[in-house]
């Protein structure tokens, strides 16, 4: 890789995690392709400065991968579960240990805060654990059988390959949520990572390499690609890949779900989001603020979970309102790295036109914007990817509120009456990821949990949007998807289900009663 010396403090960073003198985009394990695709520019917006440059994968790569894969995957299927997962647990143990130079790279490569990019790496951390237990776990189900002397279970086995296709906002955890899954069910993984943060998935194919070569894993169980749109179509109509785990834009993961659709394979789809947030007259108001203002603004608002809508019961609206306005010019901007601030840039220049593009639309439809996002410039935003962030009175109908803006964009809006008109206005969106009811009032949430409330994958009571544990299946409905990641029983996406009858009589007897006489 072309390094450019950024500081002493990141050179040292990309040399501890093994990212040195290489520019090749494509990896089974340990084994690098010098690959000859074209060449793709990492830029920080922390500080505009050019990491990295990497040669992308080609055709000829993607399909030597895919050819790896399938010899790996023979091998890999046939390990015992339980030992899947004793990899799986020593890999959670190297995170451990290169946990502050990746979350640091995270922060620098994508723009979200250290702590943040911490965070990020504690989730890997964190589902790897979670995968170790669940090794010994894949459990089918035995079953009673309406004919004498024989008995019925249904079982799992392992799919094949596992085709992955990452966004920037999370260029880690995401992966990692797919492959701790996917590896201890005995599949194995072709990871296509966003183009924007090509060197941390460099760092976590590297990170995982040494632990896969201390347990003589075979190359090809982990595969990174790293490239543009080609590989993502081609995998996605690639009928060698049954299943393809895609977390992007709605826009994208229905190309995908088409494609995939198509060959009939199976896909697994994390898509937008537009989430809100209700503020009933009995909510915690100090609660509220900070789970408002976390799920915002954190990670300047680029989280398919952040919070997107507020919607207000009337009788408190102005006392709320006023209060997310004074909190919103406290807010620090600046380098994420330093824990001063509490808001860093948006992932490049287009992002920053976009949300520009935003406000003047909200504007246009008729919306009060009550604290308005500039462009920032100056000492310490020489990037050019800095905003401050936006409030905007609102109605919910308006044709950009209906769509995700991916930014620190938030909009209020009233609500009377009970909370049955909150909820409605809260699913009257294409979008049904996350959700979130502030409430001292156990109706309200009950109402809100039940089969007619929240129409969303994640609906949450007295915590923000933001977010999510390992231990639950995160994901959404309608637009977003409906795939499910990460805890629970997401892991059977990773498998495919075989019901098995054993006959252990001396008669053959038929169905229905049918007999043959011979």
């Amino acid at each position: 890789m072309s390094t450019v010396t950024i500081d002493t403090e990141m050179g040292a960073i990309l040399a501890s995690l093994g990212i040195q003198e290489i520019n090749k985009g494509a990896s089974t394990g340990a084994h690098w392709f010098n690959t000859r695709g074209p060449e793709i520019h990492s830029y920080s917006p922390v500080d505009g400065e050019l990491i990295a440059t990497v040669k992308s994968a080609t055709e000829a790569e993607y399909e030597a991968a895919i050819l790896k894969g399938q010899e790996a995957f023979k091998i890999w299927r046939q390990v015992p579960a339980p030992k899947r997962g004793e990899i799986v647990r020593q890999l959670g143990q190297k995170l451990r240990e290169y946990k502050e130079p990746l979350g640091k790279l995270v922060s620098y490569e994508m723009g979200k805060s250290y702590q943040e990019g911490l965070g990020e790496v504690q989730e890997m951390i964190d589902i790897c654990d979670f995968a170790v237990g669940l090794s010994r776990q894949l459990n089918g189900s035995t079953l009673h059988s309406e004919r004498p002397v024989h008995r019925m279970y249904d079982q799992y086995h392992p799919l094949g390959i596992v085709g992955i296709i990452s966004a920037f906002n999370f260029p880690v955890a995401v992966w990692c949520w797919n492959t701790a899954l996917a590896w201890i069910c005995g599949d194995v993984c072709i990871w296509k990572p966003s183009e924007k943060t090509p060197l941390t998935a460099i760092a976590c194919q590297k990170i995982t390499a040494e632990v896969f070569a201390e347990n003589d894993v075979p190359e090809g169980v982990s595969t990174v690609l790293i490239g543009g749109a080609e590989l993502g179509i081609a995998m996605s109509n690639d009928k060698r890949v049954p299943l393809v785990s895609a977390t992007g834009s709605t826009r994208m993961g229905k190309a995908v779900g088409e494609a995939v659709g198509k060959r009939l394979g199976k896909s697994l789809l994390e898509l937008g989001g537009n989430n809100a947030i209700i503020i009933t007259p009995s909510a915690d108001l100090k609660l509220v603020l900070p789970g408002v203002v976390f799920g915002a603004v954190g990670t300047s608002g680029q989280r398919c979970t952040s919070t997107r809508r507020l919607i207000i019961h009337e009788s408190i609206y102005d006392q709320v309102r006023d209060i997310l306005v004074n909190a919103y010019k406290q807010i620090k901007i600046g380098n994420p790295l330093d824990e001063r601030f509490h808001m860093g840039p948006l992932i490049d220049a287009d992002a920053v036109n976009t949300y520009l593009e935003a406000i003047a639309k909200v504007k246009a439809e008729g919306g009060n914007v009550l604290v308005e996002g500039q462009k920032l410039s100056g000492e310490g935003y020489e990037s050019g990817c800095y905003v401050s962030p936006s409030i905007a009175e609102v109605e919910n109908h308006y044709a950009i509120v209906q769509h995700e803006t991916f930014a620190p964009l938030l909009y209020i809006m009233k609500y009377s009456g009970d909370v049955d008109n909150a909820i409605a206005l809260q699913n009257n969106v294409a979008q049904g990821l996350s959700s979130s009811i502030f409430t001292n009032n156990i109706r309200e949430s009950e109402q809100f949990l039940s089969a007619s409330g929240s129409d969303c994958g994640i609906a949450n009571v007295n915590i923000g949007t933001s977010g999510a544990e390992i231990g639950g299946a995160f994901g959404g409905e309608k637009e977003t998807g409906g795939g499910r990641e990460s805890g629970s029983d997401a892991w059977k996406v990773y498998m495919r289900r075989q019901t098995n009858t054993i006959n252990y009589s001396s008669e053959l007897p038929l169905a229905q009663g049918i007999k043959f006489d011979f």
